[in-house]
């Protein structure tokens, strides 16, 4: 009898093991092969902006090993294995000298940080955190008392700088905005976020740049373009991500900010799926939670013989500021409209509606981010 050519999915990440899990709901036979370039350790990768928070390092924040989640869902699982390149005629996964077939092929292998080139000779100091393995590295680097700056002040740079106030280390936030978050929270809801970050102790640098790193005596100085010297001993990068997309345009399947798939998560190319971080669904790239789980349940029924869209319902993403608890459900790019603002204090429910007066979108502060599931029932659904 010959052996069943599998799914394979190359990706351990969040989208990666939530498709394993939702396939195995509905066939608990179908062979399945994972590939990683990573050691394959499942955690949850919004959970790293949390880890003095919630009083864990790396190994606290990993959930199971390879071999775990391995015989959990009953799969094969190859870590440490680079992919080279996806022979999409042949129906085969290239991986060096050596080849894998696949019966359906499914891309979640995540993003990129976008990683700035600066000068200077302190780049050693500077950490991306993108993966479990980055947040590893830089706890091993971070020394108690430790000043940190944190160049880029969208969610992941706000969520870090809370955490790290709440492990007792200095912080300092630099960004070009001239507000935290700019493309997720209206000016008044960011404003917000910011005043109880500063409360906390985080000190801010917005309006400007980082120019160059240079080694002082002891960790780095940041030279920023408004002449300010900020000294530090470890610097974290999040000045955004990138989905990757490079192997999938080398292999001739369409590609635009991400892998472009349809609602069905297809690619251009047969029988060949992009999930999760790298793919751009119908035109919306949302590196985000909810949209992941909603796609992974999807592409589960198609995989297993049920073709199934996914159907974005409304997403809001929650920021993980525990000083200033907040959520967002940002607008349609093109709505026409106006924000109109309750505020006490810090507490700020702010509601984006139309001409008639229709609620298009939501942002939430403090005591009024309880009401974002009441407010999500509102809002009309990314897909209607």
């Amino acid at each position: 009898m010959t052996e069943q050519t599998p799914i394979v999915i190359v990706g351990t990440g969040l989208a990666g093991y939530s498709l394993a899990r939702e396939i195995r709901k509905q066939d608990k036979g179908a062979r399945i092969v994972m590939v990683t370039a990573d050691d394959g350790v499942s955690y949850s990768k919004p959970m790293l902006s949390t880890g003095f928070t919630k009083g864990k390092d790396a190994d606290g924040l990993a959930q199971a090993d390879t071999d775990a989640m391995a015989e959990q869902l009953n799969l094969e699982l190859r870590s440490y294995t680079t992919v080279t390149g996806v022979d999409t005629e042949g129906h085969r996964l290239l991986l060096g000298d050596e080849s894998l077939s696949y019966s359906k092929l499914v891309l979640a292998w995540g993003a990129d940080v976008i990683r700035l080139t600066l000068p200077g000779e302190g780049q050693e100091r500077v950490f991306p955190i993108n993966d479990l393995g980055d947040y590893r590295a830089f706890r091993k680097a971070l020394k108690p008392g430790n000043r940190v700056a944190i160049m880029g002040a969208g969610l992941i740079g706000c969520e870090f700088a809370n955490d790290l106030r709440n492990g007792d280390y200095e912080v300092e936030v630099i960004a070009p905005s001239d507000a935290v978050m700019p493309s997720l929270l209206p000016p008044v809801a960011a404003k917000a976020v910011q005043e109880e970050l500063e409360s906390l102790g985080v000190r801010f640098h917005l309006e400007t740049l980082v120019e160059r790193i240079e080694p002082a005596k002891t960790g780095v100085t940041l030279h920023l373009a408004n002449g300010e010297k900020i000294p530090a001993d470890l610097v974290i990068s999040a000045v955004g991500l990138r989905p990757r997309a490079q192997l999938a345009r080398a292999a001739g399947i369409d590609t635009g900010r991400g892998i472009k798939v349809n609602r069905a998560l297809e690619t251009s190319a047969k029988d060949v799926f992009a999930l999760g971080d790298c793919a751009e669904v119908d035109g919306h790239v949302l590196l985000y939670v909810l949209p992941l789980m909603a796609c992974a349940r999807a592409l589960a029924k198609t995989l297993t013989g049920e073709r199934t869209e996914v159907s974005y319902g409304t997403m809001p993403v929650m920021i993980k500021t525990p000083c200033c608890p907040a959520a967002v459900c940002p607008p349609p790019s093109d709505a026409e409209g106006s924000w109109e603002t309750e505020q006490d204090g810090t507490h700020v429910k702010a509601l984006f509606k139309n001409a008639e007066g229709d609620v298009l979108g939501f942002a939430v502060t403090g005591r009024f981010a309880l009401e974002k599931q009441a407010l999500s029932k509102v809002v009309p659904p990314i897909h209607s």
